[in-house]
């Protein structure tokens, strides 16, 4: 009896696996001579469907018809009446998960943007395609141009195609936000906390505010007195920030349970606090501070006392007084050993970070966003958007002319939505608009080398990732400064860094790597800079969404040198990865190694290599695999810092229970 009884359809529904159904289909197009076979094939399949699926991770239907298709090559019967079959299905555009999909996107792409980002009436029915959704952002993002007196519909022209050709695609707030009453469009923001309940609690508030619009928080705790200090008006003893840190989380929490996508908080705390320990370790429990990445703000200082083994002073924040003389590099091993337990805290270089503040007269940089991409002066925001470096890629090659196209479109569409955004407290618009920092970065960095024959884990690899990024940020500051002698300069020219060498520059910082997880979903190509995390793998959205994620670009390839099969992409989907399978090119699989496989090194070098040429900074993350040592976290730290890094980000496969990506098509604890 077989196990698999249920399909999942394009639409999302699931019906019963009808056997009679493919044994009909079998029998119209096999010739007579052959028709002695379908019950064999039949047999396969089921067989097949038993050994790489289970109930919790249904075959779809597409699934079917692949493997139906594969066994028809297998046994060499002409496919000619089986596509005949097939086209007579197709009657106009594919409705998947409910939406009709008008534009050629994955199945996971429409799931996610029919959970996340289309557009619902007052009954929750879905009422926009995703065609619909891009002309939407695109009038929204297009009417800064009236402000200027240029052509509008010029500019949402150049826009909506740039999106629906999926070269270019803003952040999640802006894909939801745009063209509704909302209208919240940037993703990155960061709040001042100083040491009183009123700025305390009134920062609460307003990351309520922007959580709910679907911007991301970043906060520096290192202000707030530690735990046991004084507190002058009541003579009691402070709570420390990691109380207040639990607050945070709190509400948070009851924010996300109404939104579109996870709340998402940054705290940071100087490696000088006294309560720098506690803070280490504050998650340590797992259902703590959920809704928290944590960061350890280290300086320079700090850095070399930890590699010198020489001693280094907590500081009261309250006083400005040394309390304690510790070991930096005890500190330091903790960071790396309580990292290898559990996957937190990073680690922020705010030295470095404050070396490239390209507005250095007015105050230093304390935070980032929640991936830290984006530091940020308090009170700031920052809307992102990235470029698909697959579309860019033709016949082998990068087309450099129409990167540079796509940069300039970019730059001058994430200033527009500046103008029409619409921010949750007027002193964080004045602040934005006074330095109008946009982050324009890349995602498919994976797929794109594969593509261009560059094995991830090579000297060629940084080469070109140097080159790539340098001609992005040169690109990108180029239109900056002419849409400043066109529109006018950030107010805050004058006293940035960009006033010894320019004239003009409209944007205080052009470019950034985020982490692009949703939208290089939409986009169908790898995250970021990252590199593949498996071939195959499960990934965890909202509410427990589960998506199987598999490389398009390694389908193509194989599907171009000969080697492709249902059955192959089948095994891979349950192992995850291909370096030691043998039905697969020595050559191919070296361009496919994943992300558990390159060494550490060669992670950090990457970050290194696109940092050089990044405005703001770089989201990445060192995967290390599961019998990764502590010592080796130690070092990835040193190395970041030797290779100036602006912070950096390590996690041990399998370090948390319950974990955003899994190796393999179904893991154990999810199947």
């Amino acid at each position: 009896m077989p196990k698999i009884t249920k399909i999942r359809k394009r639409d999302g529904t699931i019906e019963i696996l009808n056997t009679e159904k493919i044994k009909k289909i079998l029998e119209r197009i096999i010739p007579e001579s052959k028709k002695g076979k379908i019950k064999r094939i039949i047999q396969e399949i089921t067989e097949t469907l038993d050994k790489y699926y289970s109930e919790e991770l249904l075959p779809s239907t597409q699934d079917i018809e692949d493997l139906v298709l594969d066994f028809l090559k297998k046994e060499k019967i002409p496919l000619k009446k089986y596509l005949e079959e097939k086209t007579k299905q197709k009657y106009g555009f594919k409705v998947i998960h409910g939406v009709r999909d008008d534009i050629g996107l994955s199945a996971n792409a429409i799931k996610l943007l029919a959970r996340r980002y289309l557009l619902r009436n007052e009954q929750g029915r879905i009422i926009e395609t995703p065609s619909r959704m891009f002309r939407r952002i695109a009038k929204a993002i297009s009417l800064a141009e009236r402000n200027y007196k240029k052509d509008i519909r010029k500019a949402e022209e150049q826009f909506y195609n740039v999106m629906s050709k999926l070269e270019f695609l803003p952040n999640s707030p802006t894909l939801m936000n745009a063209g509704t009453e909302i209208g919240q469009l940037s993703a990155c923001f960061v709040l001042p906390i100083e040491d009183s309940l009123d700025s305390i609690f009134d920062t609460i508030k307003l990351m309520a505010k922007i959580q709910q619009t679907g911007g991301g928080t970043g906060f520096n705790f290192s202000k707030i007195r530690p735990l046991g200090d004084l507190i002058t008006t009541t003579k009691g003893m402070a709570s420390g920030p990691l109380s207040f840190m639990q607050i945070f989380d709190k509400v948070t929490n009851i924010i996300k349970r109404g939104g579109k996508r996870r709340g998402a908080n940054m705290a940071i705390l100087r490696s000088d606090h006294p309560d720098i320990v506690s803070f280490i370790k504050s998650k340590k429990q797992e259902e703590n501070l959920l809704n928290f990445n944590i960061s350890v703000g280290v300086t320079d200082e700090f850095m070399d006392a930890a590699i010198q083994n020489a001693p280094y002073w907590l500081v009261n924040p309250r006083t400005g007084k040394k309390v304690k003389k510790v070991s930096a590099k005890i500190l330091l091993e903790m960071i790396s050993e309580t990292a290898w337990r559990i996957g937190d805290p990073g680690i922020v270089f705010l030295d470095e970070i404050n070396k490239h503040n390209t507005l250095p007269s007015l105050e230093k940089i304390e935070s980032t966003n929640p991936c830290g991409e984006q530091p940020l002066l308090p009170y700031e925001s920052c809307n992102l958007g990235s470029i698909n470096l697959i579309k860019m890629i033709e016949q082998g090659r990068l087309n450099w002319d129409k990167l540079k196209k796509t940069v300039q479109i970019a730059v001058h569409f994430l200033d527009n939505v500046i103008d029409v955004n619409k921010y949750p407290l007027r002193e964080i618009e004045e602040k934005t608009k006074q330095n109008r920092k946009i982050g324009l970065g890349i995602m498919g960095f994976a797929d794109a080398i594969a593509l261009l024959g560059i094995p991830y884990d090579s000297e060629k690899s940084i080469q070109f990732a140097e080159k790539l990024m340098k001609f992005i940020t040169e690109t990108a500051r180029k239109k900056s400064e002419g849409l400043g002698k066109e529109r006018g300069n950030f107010p805050n020219f004058e006293k940035s860094i960009f006033n010894k060498k320019y004239k003009n520059m409209r944007n205080a910082t052009l470019t950034t790597i985020a982490p692009t997880g949703s939208i290089s979903i939409i986009a169908g190509c790898s995250s970021g800079i990252e590199p593949l995390f498996a071939i195959a793998y499960v990934r965890e959205i909202l509410d427990s969404t589960k998506m199987v994620e598999m490389s398009k670009t390694f389908e193509d390839i194989a599907k171009k040198k000969g080697f492709y099969s249902k059955k192959l992409m089948l095994q891979i989907a349950k192992e995850g990865t291909v370096s030691k399978n043998k039905k697969i090119p020595s050559d191919v699989r070296k361009l496919f190694t994943t992300s558990l496989e390159i060494k550490p090194e060669w992670h950090v070098k990457i970050q290194s290599a696109f940092q050089k040429y990044v405005d703001n900074a770089v989201s990445k993350t060192v995967n290390l695999p599961n019998n990764a040592a502590s010592k080796d976290i130690e070092k990835i730290y040193k190395l970041a810092y030797k290779l100036k890094c602006k912070g950096i980000t390590v996690y041990r496969y399998g370090s948390k229970e319950k974990q955003i990506l899994y190796l393999g098509s179904c893991p154990a604890n999810v199947c």
